[in-house]
């Protein structure tokens, strides 16, 4: 298994700590880089990557550190978070990890994560180690999958499990992260993986593997993980419901906006929107990945989605929320033949029940103010932290559906709203270009909430054809 160290230090590293840290293998071994230069690498004299150091990252944002680590962790922000990923295959990686990381806490002064792996010895005998090519940076590399194996309690969307997420997609192979029964993925990393061929591998020392998300019981079979053999899928007894979740909530929206690309366009409000209407506060920070470092600006956003356009480039980005206040979400910014569209999804955890009371509300701002096309609502019991465990979960169940006024123009407001009569959406906005806000339910009758969702989607598709 791979070994993840992280120095956090309130200083950000010199090149000569650095330096200091590369040296920890003793003169003998190799620098490399890859990633663009984002990421330095220690390497065997023949090359191949030891340990690889991605840039240090200075985090702004309060609670990030307590939210990826945990909260037994001697740093807050601002830190200069510095990660070091050690090559599992090679015994004494981890230490060289270490190595590097504790030699950075000791110029710097701060921690390291894991605390026990921190430590300034050399760490010698490394430099004829054979260690077998792994392209792409994962564990393993077979024609079907990029497996990567994770040990860290919370797998988190950072930079390099990103870049992984994209070569992936790009040769065509299914991502399968493989991780203990204890570990949890944030809500970005699970949403990274919506939308591509991919697997949570659970491996449970007394059920062996399963499916993180569906419970599935999996084997090796033909160079990836794929479903056991049988008449039917397997449930592993390992993913059977947990105590301890019955009292939390999360309410979890998904908002598509489209805009007008043009000069005066600034990104990030439809967001802002939300989350001042469900939390009384705008997002505290946002990144390209996780740990999030930046703190919160509708303009730099932009100006990056614009950069980024420029190379017809989608922009993905994660949002964070003040540590009291649980809520996180990501937006895909894509130019279309539409304008520019931001598809975001957005998780509450703490007061969800009460944020849920005012979806008309946002549905309303979000139509006037920020060319919402479509937002629909849900209500679920999970974890109020927001973090998403490898056993069963409910699913979530749907409380409203909003389609916005150019939408609602172009299937007709009339029909939408007068012929069938048990749909009785609320008319938001101005009464020539008004949102049609339709509530499914409370929360407490998922299979009625799911059929009038049905019925609404089927009605508006008829008014399509």
């Amino acid at each position: 298994m791979t070994q993840d160290v992280i120095a956090l230090t309130p200083q950000m590293p010199d090149t000569r700590t650095l330096l200091a840290g590369l040296h920890a293998g003793g003169p003998d071994l190799r620098v490399g880089e890859a990633g663009g230069g984002s990421v330095v690498q220690l390497c065997t004299a023949g090359g191949q990557a030891l340990v690889s150091v991605e840039a240090p990252r200075y985090v702004q944002v309060p609670g990030e550190v307590a939210r990826l680590l945990g909260p037994g962790v001697d740093a807050e922000s601002p830190v200069w978070w510095t990660e070091a990923r050690a090559a599992g295959a090679v015994e004494g990686a981890g230490r060289l990890a270490g190595s590097f990381a504790g030699r950075l806490n000791a110029v710097h002064g701060g921690t390291v994560w894991p605390r026990e792996a921190g430590h300034t010895d050399v760490v010698a005998g490394l430099a004829d180690a054979v260690v077998e090519a792994t392209p792409m940076g994962v564990d393993l590399l077979t024609d079907e999958a990029a497996v990567v194996v994770q040990g860290r309690p919370v797998v988190a969307a950072t930079t390099w499990l990103t870049d992984v997420v994209r070569n992936a997609a790009r040769t065509g192979r299914e991502l399968q992260i493989v991780t203990p029964p204890g570990t949890r993925l944030t809500f970005p990393a699970r949403t990274l993986l919506d939308g591509l061929p991919s697997r949570w591998v659970v491996h449970d020392p007394e059920c062996g593997y399963y499916d993180g998300l569906s419970g599935t019981v999996l084997r090796w079979d033909r160079g990836r993980f794929t479903p056991a053999p049988g008449d039917g899928p397997r449930l592993a007894s390992a993913f059977r419901p947990r105590p301890g979740a019955e009292g939390e909530r999360q309410l979890l929206l998904s908002i598509r906006t489209v805009h007008p690309a043009d000069e005066h366009l600034l990104l990030g409000g439809a967001l802002e929107q939300a989350w001042r209407t469900l939390t009384g506060a705008p997002p505290a920070g946002w990144s390209t990945a996780e740990p999030v470092n930046v703190p919160w600006s509708p303009r730099q956003l932009t100006d990056l989605a614009r950069t980024r356009a420029r190379r017809s480039l989608p922009t993905w980005t994660v949002a964070v929320g003040a540590p009291d206040r649980p809520a996180i979400a990501t937006t895909r910014t894509v130019r279309t033949g539409a304008g520019v569209e931001e598809h975001i999804t957005l998780a509450v955890g703490h007061g969800a029940d009460a944020a849920a009371d005012t979806l008309a509300e946002l549905a309303e701002a979000l139509s006037v103010r920020h060319g919402l096309a479509t937002m629909i609502g849900q209500l679920r019991t999970a974890r109020a932290d927001l973090t998403v465990p490898a056993h069963h979960e409910p699913p979530p169940v749907p409380l409203t559906f909003t389609l916005g006024p150019d939408a609602v123009a172009e299937l007709g407001k009339d029909r939408l709203g007068r012929d069938h009569t048990a749909f009785a959406p609320a008319r938001l906005g101005p009464a020539a270009r008004p949102a049609l806000h339709h509530t499914l339910g409370d929360g407490t009758d998922p299979a009625a909430a799911r059929q009038r969702l049905r019925q609404i989607n089927e009605h508006m598709s008829a008014g399509t054809r």
